[in-house]
């Protein structure tokens, strides 16, 4: 039976909250060869006409501005909607600013400054003659931010992002103000077992057609697109264990989120709150980043979505 019940718990001395069944026996064994995936577009329609003019008025009242900037060798893309204490978002691998957050972005830009950049050869970003890394990208977004003049930001990395905001907490400590860990990982083992053994014949067949869409819409460059599909491949197939120490290392309050139907395993998610001394852990019904709208899952429904940002927003204003 599935409730809509909220609890916090324990397991051990780690805190943790509840939503409905969380902690279910992962039986998945999907090969997925993407761990970036589409964000629904914003669409949301109200009975109340008034209402709904309230709410425009609103989005068109906040702040928004974008550009590009001189970043390590590349021009890298960002956008800063809203005004407050800067939130900075960071999307998954093969998507965008609005295919990993459009769904939640103007709700988070209501109450901060939201920083949102793409990465090294996705999107408006232009690439560079190296592999990707998650520490290059920590770099990369470190460096905008000084280019930007904001010296402590909180950050949010859904995916291949969280794993590029948990070397931002590593290697530049003194930015961070909090962080948001979303269906992340460190070790190849939080994924279910043959997760890897597609990648060496994944082809940009496998890459789900919204994100291919969404790249060509913002740069339509066929070959722009293949460099990044492979560039994307070959981080995941390489991918080398972190040391325990890379998240231990983490003093900022942190909050992960994960599904329990998620490509990440929750025993992942639980050993990853042990690690990082002081998180906080939610394990939500959803797929792999459902619960802020992507739009490849079924699943994905407005009353968790509300939920969710509700929830990391009561983190970020918690003192």
């Amino acid at each position: 039976m599935v409730t809509e019940s909220c609890a916090f718990g324990r397991i051990g001395n780690k805190p943790i909250i509840f939503i409905n069944k969380i902690f279910l026996n992962h039986a998945m064994k999907q090969t997925i060869f993407y761990i970036g995936l589409i964000v629904l577009c914003l669409a949301s329609c109200n009975n109340s006409q008034p209402e709904q003019n309230k709410k425009e008025t609103m989005a068109n009242s906040i702040h928004f501005e974008s550009g590009h900037s001189d970043v390590n060798g590349i021009k890298m893309y960002y956008e800063i909607h809203g005004q407050g204490q800067p939130l900075v978002l960071i999307h998954g691998g093969g998507s965008t600013i609005t295919t990993s957050f459009g769904k939640i972005l103007p709700m988070l830009a209501e109450d901060y400054k939201v920083i949102a950049v793409e990465l090294q050869a996705h999107g408006h970003t232009s690439d560079r003659n190296s592999p990707e890394s998650f520490e290059q990208d920590a770099d990369d977004v470190v460096t905008l931010l000084k280019n930007l003049k904001i010296e402590k930001a909180s950050f949010f990395g859904f995916s291949n992002g969280g794993n590029t905001a948990m070397q931002i907490a590593n290697r530049h400590p003194e930015i961070v103000q909090k962080l948001i860990l979303a269906s992340t990982f460190y070790k190849r083992e939080g994924f279910p077992p043959g997760f890897f053994e597609g990648f060496p014949h994944a082809t940009l067949g496998v890459m789900p057609q919204p994100l291919k869409d969404a790249y060509l819409k913002i740069n339509p460059d066929t070959i722009g697109l293949l460099t990044m599909f492979t560039k994307d491949k070959e981080r995941m197939q390489y991918f080398t264990d972190w040391k325990d120490e890379v998240l231990s290392s983490i003093k900022a309050p942190t909050l992960i989120i994960n599904g329990d139907r998620d490509v990440i395993l929750s025993e992942h998610s639980v050993a990853m709150s042990k690690l990082i001394k002081g998180s906080r852990l939610m394990i939500l019904p959803a797929t792999h980043g459902s619960y802020i709208g992507t739009a490849e899952s079924s699943s994905a429904d407005n009353e968790t979505i509300l939920m969710t940002v509700g929830i990391i927003k009561k983190f970020l204003n918690e003192k």
